[in-house]
């Protein structure tokens, strides 16, 4: 095997372990919002902890990376590749930690009936959770249309996170007695808002990969 084929070799396991942490912390996001809507507790649990996977794979994509450029030295888009696949990891690890976040906010729940249904919570994770899906598609397939697609989808959600708020907000003036649960789920509201922002970020980071130069989509 040759140099070259021996580096296309590594890209494309480090390309697979991207995208492995990407469906791993898809289906996290998906679990926690359930483990919510049900009032899970052991659901919550098991998200918290299974994390670990999301942190080994980061941890393995890092290695991965370093040893490509301490042993390849590559240049030009190569290096972008490498560069990017860090970034990308670093965003969807923090994607996971949020998954987390919304597991313990579950917990601190606990049985308390739900003073409202949460359908636009709901309708926030669904937005994006398929942001990162659509993501991580944009970066195996490097499209920028796609990963324009995917920035333009956080206005849905900061829209969303708005009107969420404002709901929560209310409810605190005139529902008192149920504080913790809705400070809980002003937090969840956040976390899933961060949660877009982040796959914005993995928009960014193709684009600066495919175009070799840094644009803001998040503005």
């Amino acid at each position: 095997m040759s140099v070259r084929e021996k580096f296309d070799v590594d890209l494309k396991n480090l390309r697979d372990k991207l995208i492995e942490l990407g469906s791993l912390t898809e289906v996290a996001l998906n679990k926690s919002i359930d483990a919510l809507e049900k009032q899970n507790i052991e659901l919550a649990l098991q998200i918290i902890e299974d994390d670990y996977r999301a942190d080994d794979l980061d941890e393995e994509i890092n290695d991965i990376a370093i040893l490509l450029i301490a042993k390849q030295q590559p240049v030009a888009t190569d290096l972008r590749r490498i560069i990017v696949a860090i970034k990308i990891a670093s965003d969807i690890e923090r994607m996971a930690d949020f998954a987390v976040n919304i597991a313990k906010s579950t917990i601190r729940i606990g049985q308390e009936p739900l003073v409202k249904p949460i359908n636009t919570i709901r309708n926030m994770h669904k937005i994006a959770t398929e942001m990162l899906s659509l993501s991580i598609k944009a970066f195996n397939e490097e499209d920028i249309v796609l990963a324009k697609k995917v920035a333009d989808m956080d206005d849905q959600v900061d829209d969303l996170y708005g009107e969420g708020m404002r709901d929560i907000l209310t409810l605190m003036k005139t529902k008192s007695e149920y504080l913790e649960q809705l400070t809980q789920l002003a937090f969840v509201c956040r976390y899933i808002e961060r949660t877009a922002d982040h796959a914005t970020n993995i928009s960014e980071s193709i684009m600066y990969l495919v175009k070799g130069q840094r644009y803001d989509l998040n503005s």
